[in-house]
C-alpha cells in the first residue's frame, strides 16, 4: 500500500493506493469515517488497481470550500485522472473506473456517475441510496447538527455509530463498534456539519440510475437503520443491470459485520465486469 497527497484547489487531498493494472476501482467511504474502514476489503482485491482516499474534512484530507456531494465528486474526477492517466477514455463508452460508495459515499458516487459517465464502467451504492432525503431524514440531521454544536464531533459519534450496526454484531462483536469510535476521535465538528449540510441539500438522483448505461451493484443490510432495506429494494429495478446483495445479519456496516459475504458480492461483480 502506498500512501499518498495531491493538492486540489489548495487544499491537501490524502489516499492510498494499491496493486497495479488497467481495472481501477475507488472506494468512498462514508459520514463518520475514512479510508480505513475498507482495510478488511482491499486485501482480496490484489487483481485490481484500488484508490481509497480520505474524503474532504476526513482522515488526513483538508475540507474545500465546496463540502457538497457535487463538490466532493469533483474533487473525486481529479484525483482519479491524475491516478489513471494513461487511460483513455472514449467519449460514450464507458471508461476503465469502478466506483463503490458507503453510505454518504454512494451519494458521491451517484453524483460523479452523473457528472462524468465516460469515466465508470460500473459503480455501486453499499449500504446507500439515490432517493433525495424525506422530510422526517432531514429534520434527523439538523437534530444531528444542533446536537454536534452543543457537544461536539466526537460525543456525537459516540452516540450514533453503536445504531449503525445490527442487534447481532453488538452482541456478538462489540470490538467493532468500539473501535470505529476510536477511528472517529480526529473528525472535526465543522467538517460533520457539512456533510450534513450536503446530504440534506443533494437532489434525486434515480435517474442516473435510471439512465445507467453500466452495470450498479446494491449492497443492502437486514438491519441498516440509516437505509431502511425496505427503501433500498426500491431502487434496485431502475438500472438496466443490477446486482442485488442483502447481507442477513448486517445493519449499515457491511463491510465489518459480514466481510467475507461483502468481499463476495464485490469480487462477482468485478469480475462480471472485468470478464
Amino acid at each position: 500500500m502506498q500512501e499518498k497527497s495531491i493538492t486540489i484547489k489548495d487544499k491537501t487531498l490524502f489516499y492510498r493506493t494499491i496493486g497495479e493494472g488497467p481495472c481501477v476501482l475507488v472506494l468512498v467511504h462514508g459520514f463518520g469515517e475514512d479510508g480505513r474502514i475498507w482495510n478488511g476489503l482491499i486485501k482480496s482485491l490484489k487483481n485490481y488497481r484500488l484508490i481509497v482516499p480520505d474524503l474532504p474534512g476526513s482522515g488526513r484530507s483538508e475540507m474545500i470550500d465546496d463540502m457538497s456531494m457535487d463538490g466532493m465528486a469533483d474533487v473525486l474526477q481529479k484525483l482519479v485522472v491524475h491516478e489513471t492517466a494513461t487511460v483513455f477514455y472514449r467519449e460514450g463508452e464507458p471508461g476503465s473506473v469502478v466506483m463503490i460508495g458507503h453510505s454518504m459515499g454512494g451519494y458521491i458516487t451517484l453524483a460523479f456517475a452523473e457528472k462524468y459517465p465516460a469515466m465508470l464502467r460500473g459503480f455501486g451504492l453499499f449500504h446507500s441510496t439515490a432517493f433525495a432525503d424525506s422530510a422526517e431524514k432531514i429534520e434527523t440531521r439538523r437534530k444531528g447538527i444542533r446536537f454536534i454544536e452543543e457537544n461536539g464531533a466526537f460525543a456525537f459519534l459516540k452516540t450514533t455509530i453503536p445504531n449503525l450496526y445490527s442487534p447481532e454484531t453488538k452482541e456478538k462483536n462489540p470490538t467493532l463498534v468500539e473501535e470505529q469510535i476510536i477511528a472517529g476521535h480526529g473528525l472535526k465538528s465543522e467538517a460533520l456539519i457539512a456533510y450534513y449540510e450536503g446530504m440534506i441539500a443533494r437532489p434525486d438522483r434515480t435517474h442516473v440510475l435510471k439512465e445507467s448505461r453500466v452495470p450498479v451493484l446494491f449492497i443492502m443490510g437486514k438491519y441498516d437503520n440509516a437505509v431502511p432495506l425496505a427503501d433500498g429494494l426500491k431502487q434496485c429495478h431502475l438500472p438496466a443491470t443490477s446486482f442485488i446483495h442483502i447481507l442477513e445479519h448486517s445493519g449499515h456496516m457491511g463491510m465489518q459485520e459480514e466481510g467475507d459475504l461483502a468481499k463476495s458480492a464485490l469480487s462477482g461483480f468485478l469480475s462480471h465486469i472485468y470478464q
